[in-house]
């Protein structure tokens, strides 16, 4: 039987699994893997007992279908904790428990009315260089139009609507279904301000469309930035949903456990869809989180603690990497990602001579030579300059103790080796 899905659909960072699977057989050493974003903790002490307490309590709701139920107030103490909000507070506001934003995330446009319509007549505009399952979903795997709003480097990636606008100008789309964005971003992780915010809503309120923020990091996030939460609860005629995860947020990816706020008619849209995709998050750990929650300044303390430790870990790679000659592509202000621009030659080799040879992109031609010659393992990206040109880019995280001597000894080595131009 031959392969219905091409192999050429599979997921970037399960990709990366494979480079850096064969690096370490070809070597014999383990990489230095500032690839994945996955956190190399594990939730708190207080969590893990919790979760314990709650597996082993008999009460039926602990261990059935958690649907939509929003156990031991854990949405309050979710969307409280990221968002920075009361919800119930507002009567045009609603939350629910989600199995995971990148299980949320694959349904929104169904939730958005996508099966409504003929299909080329739903419209998605999301951002590139992101990480892509909102626009992997809308548009080759519900078929439906993705229209890209461009970030630049230029200007830190921060979403600028006139880009916005302009892309629609030319897609020549006026209203949007669904704009969707990532704040904190991913691979950039940088924050968002309110005027940032205010601006958006305006031209979704104008237009007629839905708002999303993917919040994953909201968490990891310090003072600066500001949730969509903050700013969108003052505006009841806006449809929006932010989604946060605890994934992040306490060293659980585990868990697939989350909360969606925002407007009740697109929470209540987003659940009756997911009520024939999922059965909702594992009950048990929804309760412990839920409790955690209630318990004083336990989860803010925790936060900041995990804030802190990847604080530290991306003051030393930033530093070193820029000793190394790489070119820093957006600033960090939130989780554990860095993103730099690909030089012109590395190792004494032209990039892009290379990646013709190779049949690759640019930033994945430069991405396989370092995890080749210096086991640095990172992860490729293509962006976009204003003027259209291609701008190859690649993200560094800091989820693997880069403080630890032997690994910063490793890595300074092999960075030296680098040699990067511009």
């Amino acid at each position: 039987m031959a392969r219905r899905i091409p192999a050429a659909g599979i997921n970037l960072f399960q990709s990366i699994y494979g480079l850096l699977d064969d690096y370490e057989r070809r070597s014999g050493r383990r990489a230095l893997n500032l690839s994945l974003g996955n956190p190399d903790g594990v939730p708190p002490r207080a969590i893990l007992r919790l979760q314990a307490a709650c597996a082993a309590d008999p009460a039926y709701d602990l261990h059935t279908y958690a649907e939509d139920k929003n156990l031991e107030g854990f949405c309050e103490g979710m969307v409280a904790l990221h968002g920075r909000i009361r919800y119930r507070d507002f009567p045009h506001l609603d939350a629910a428990p989600i199995a995971g934003i990148k299980t949320a995330t694959a349904v929104l446009p169904l939730a958005c009315g996508l099966h409504l319509k003929p299909r080329e007549e739903f419209r998605l505009a999301s951002n590139l260089p992101a990480y892509d399952v909102a626009g992997t979903w809308t548009g080759p795997y519900l078929g439906a139009r993705r229209i890209v709003w461009p970030l630049f480097s230029s200007e830190g990636m921060r979403p600028r609507v006139p880009h916005l606008e302009l892309a629609l100008r030319r897609a020549r789309v006026r209203r949007p279904d669904l704009v969707f964005v990532i704040r904190p971003g991913n691979p950039a992780s940088v924050a968002a301000a309110a005027e940032e915010w205010r601006e958006l809503i305006e031209f979704c309120l104008e237009r007629g469309c839905r708002l999303v923020n993917d919040a994953a990091y909201a968490g990891l996030a310090g003072p600066e930035h500001v949730p969509l939460a903050l700013v969108a609860k003052d505006y009841p005629q806006l449809e929006w949903a932010e989604l946060y995860s605890v994934s992040k947020s306490f060293s659980d990816p585990g868990a697939r456990l989350g909360a969606m706020v925002g407007h009740r008619d697109f929470i209540a849209d987003y659940v009756t869809i997911k009520g024939n995709t999922d059965s909702g998050p594992v009950p048990a750990l929804m309760a412990a989180y839920g409790r955690f929650f209630k318990a004083g300044r336990a989860a803010p303390r925790a936060l900041s603690a995990l804030r802190a430790l990847y604080r530290r870990r991306l003051d030393y790679l930033i530093a070193a990497l820029r000793r190394a000659g790489l070119r820093q592509a957006a600033p960090t202000d939130a989780g554990f990602f860095t993103l730099w621009r690909v030089p012109r030659r590395s190792f004494g080799l032209d990039l892009a001579r290379r990646a013709r040879e190779l049949g690759l992109g640019v930033p994945e031609a430069f991405n396989r030579l370092v995890i080749e010659r210096a086991g640095i393992v990172g992860v490729h990206f293509q962006g976009r300059a204003e003027d259209g040109a291609p701008e190859p880019l690649v993200r560094y995280a800091v989820c693997a103790d880069v403080l630890a001597g032997s690994f910063r000894s490793r890595l300074e080595a092999q960075l030296a080796r680098l040699r990067p131009e511009y």
